[in-house]
């Protein structure tokens, strides 16, 4: 098969605001003896996208091509022979046109090329649009689940912002393991989806006091855990809601990073503090494979349903709306960015 010597790709030349983000042509993706070559359908949306640009996580070099998660077909598979005879990458059963998702930089591109264990298996009951919009906030969500904070049948878990589209997917989650699911979000609107995704009590954040009626909620005892990933604007009262014993999952920074503390401040109620990454849950093949394949399976099944809020074109001005809309409040459920049929 033969490839263009050039690809368009959203990319961004230097850190700053929504419009240093432009449509370019860049250099066909070099070829890896162990990397999967993936036709690129859909890319997903995602804060760290907006982290990236901003110059809050470090670029090493520009052009920097934006996104971290997308979903296509398979146009060539890995040249090394090692790779080929690896079991790991036997079960993923890769092949030509094979539908896939892909987590890892350079997303929004015509093609990417990436290592063989950074590409999932999607199922055939679950469309590429969907796939990308799952990936990274459903294996996110699934990890976070089990290894940050292990939910359990009966506890009480406290979900930040519950009807965005990484909310949405712990509510249901947390409801799948038996939880009851809590959750702030700003209007009447979003908290019936969040309702409908799973959620047993969503507070109104502008209009009510969220520490107070999650105490009412609970009797005064508080939460298991709470899964924050707004960050600086909800970090201290975090604190006030959690049960003793409690588990505070930092999962973003959508207001801000959180400023420095004392770790006395965990001693109040024995509490627990993680900052945890998807990347270090799947940082070996059978990791990714174990996450990924429970995340299309309960997809695939109808157990777990990912909302698609918008769909945008592959265009400068359309990543620019979508990082708008994402960091503006302004959505339910996942953004994705539609790069070819």
């Amino acid at each position: 098969m033969s490839f263009p010597s050039r690809i368009s790709a959203i990319t961004i030349s230097k850190t700053g605001d929504f419009d240093v983000i432009e449509k370019t042509e860049v250099p066909f993706p070099k070829s890896e003896p162990g990397h999967v070559l993936v036709k690129t359908s859909y890319g997903g949306v995602n804060f760290i996208d907006t982290y990236y640009r901003k110059g809050l996580y470090p670029i090493k070099t520009f052009p920097f091509v934006v996104g971290s998660e997308s979903a296509g077909t398979i146009a060539a598979l890995p040249a090394d022979q090692s790779v080929l005879a690896d079991e790991e990458f036997k079960l993923r059963e890769f092949k030509i046109g094979g539908k896939v998702a892909v987590y890892g930089p350079g997303a929004f591109a015509e093609y990417v090329s990436v290592p063989w264990d950074s590409v999932f298996p999607v199922p055939d009951a679950v469309t590429l649009n969907t796939a990308a919009a799952a990936l990274t906030q459903g294996a996110t969500a699934i990890t976070f689940m089990n290894e940050a904070y292990d939910v359990r049948k009966g506890d009480t878990v406290f979900v930040h912002t519950v009807a965005g589209g990484l909310g949405l997917i712990f509510a249901q989650y947390a409801k799948l393991r038996g939880a009851t699911v809590i959750g702030t979000t700003s209007t009447e609107a979003k908290a019936a989806i969040a309702r409908a995704h799973g959620a047993d009590h969503v507070i109104l954040y502008p209009v009510e006091d969220t520490v107070q009626r999650t105490l009412e909620i609970t009797n005064g005892e508080g939460v298991n855990v709470v899964f924050d990933g707004v960050g600086k604007d909800t970090f201290e009262n975090d604190f006030k809601i959690l049960r003793r014993k409690g588990t505070l999952v930092s999962v973003g920074n959508a207001s801000g990073a959180v400023p420095p503390f004392s770790p006395l401040k965990l001693a109040e109620k024995n509490l627990r503090l993680l900052r945890p990454t998807l990347g270090n849950y799947v940082a070996t093949p059978a990791e990714g494979r174990r996450y990924s394949t429970e995340l299309y399976t309960l997809i695939a099944q109808g157990a777990l349903k990912i909302n698609v809020h918008r769909e945008y074109p592959f265009t400068a001005e359309g990543v620019q709306q979508a990082q708008k809309d994402l960091t503006g409040g302004k959505t339910t459920g996942k953004l994705v960015i539609k790069i070819a049929d």
